[in-house]
């Protein structure tokens, strides 16, 4: 599988949010996710994956995760080099710049983002890095 092939339950879960316009997708295993489209640092080319969110007012918060892996996912690598995003939350598509937040809006939305998805801890535990948390500020 190359780095940006998908594995299969990710791709059926982004055809058929996609497909369905949020509505078969948006919630998933009792979560609610998202689309998030970044570009590409290199390719330039636009990336589309379903994750996991919560909010923080009405702006969507994602966690840069990899399930606990060494380094940062590609999606964060792509936002960190260029934060300007597209985001759906279900039926709905907005612009978005990315930022990752630090101190105690970080510990706050942390904290909110483990009780979305209690894993989330886990996967702290298995890394050294300080997982990304992330809040898409609508433009």
């Amino acid at each position: 599988m190359s780095e940006f092939e998908l594995p299969d339950w990710i791709a059926d879960h982004l055809k058929r949010y996609t497909e369905s316009n949020g509505e078969d997708g948006h919630m998933w295993n009792g979560v609610p996710c998202l689309l998030l489209t970044t570009k590409g640092k290199s390719s330039g080319e636009a990336r589309t994956l379903p994750l996991i969110y919560g909010l923080a007012g009405d702006d969507p918060v994602i966690v840069a995760s990899k399930g606990g892996a060494p380094n940062n996912p590609l999606w964060y690598e792509n936002l960190a080099a260029n934060p300007e995003v597209a985001v759906q939350v279900g039926a709905e598509k907005f612009a978005a710049n990315a930022r990752t937040t630090t101190g105690e809006q970080r510990t706050e939305l942390w904290s909110r983002m483990l009780e979305i998805w209690p894993s989330y801890a886990e996967y702290q535990e298995k890394t050294e890095r300080e997982i990304p948390v992330v809040i898409l500020e609508r433009t």
